[in-house]
């Protein structure tokens, strides 16, 4: 559906505009799709990025300015991401012994594990991406890039 339909919207002051108003709807839409699809994972999409994270450091700890650094929405509160991810088991926090005020965050077997059956699914997962072949998505990617840079 085009996005003066899904918006009810028939005029754009520029292709640019159009272009802005898009992306945004697009990533709140993928973003409400992918939190539909981690509910059964009983995590949202920032603690899934959290656990992501640090299972590419695994096994080497990462501090809690590591983590903020590398996740997608910036603006996340990663205390409050890693402190509910670390109740339900999955990342593990420890004091450094070198240095008491330093915090040392890990991904625990379970994270690991639930981390691997999403891995399983993630091709219906991603199926939302189909609409593209390989061709379009690599030049969705490119012209994304291109946009941050």
């Amino acid at each position: 559906m085009k996005i003066e339909e899904e918006i009810k919207q028939a005029k754009f002051s520029s292709e640019y505009q159009k272009a802005f108003i898009n992306i945004l709807f697009t990533s709140s839409w993928l973003h409400s799709e992918n939190a539909a699809y981690l509910k059964k994972y009983d995590i949202t999409p920032e603690q899934y990025n959290v656990l992501r994270i640090l299972r590419g450091s695994h096994p080497k700890p990462l501090m809690l300015a590591d983590i903020t650094g590398r996740m997608i929405d910036k603006a996340s509160n990663a205390t409050r991401l890693v402190e509910k991810l670390r109740l339900k088991g999955l990342v593990k926090r420890d004091i450094c012994e070198n240095n008491r005020r330093q915090v040392d965050i890990t991904i625990t077997d379970k994270g690991l594990k639930m981390l691997g059956k999403i891995d399983l699914s993630e091709a219906s997962w991603t199926a939302i991406l189909a609409k593209l072949n390989d061709k379009e998505a690599k030049d969705l990617n490119r012209i994304l890039d291109k946009l941050r840079g």
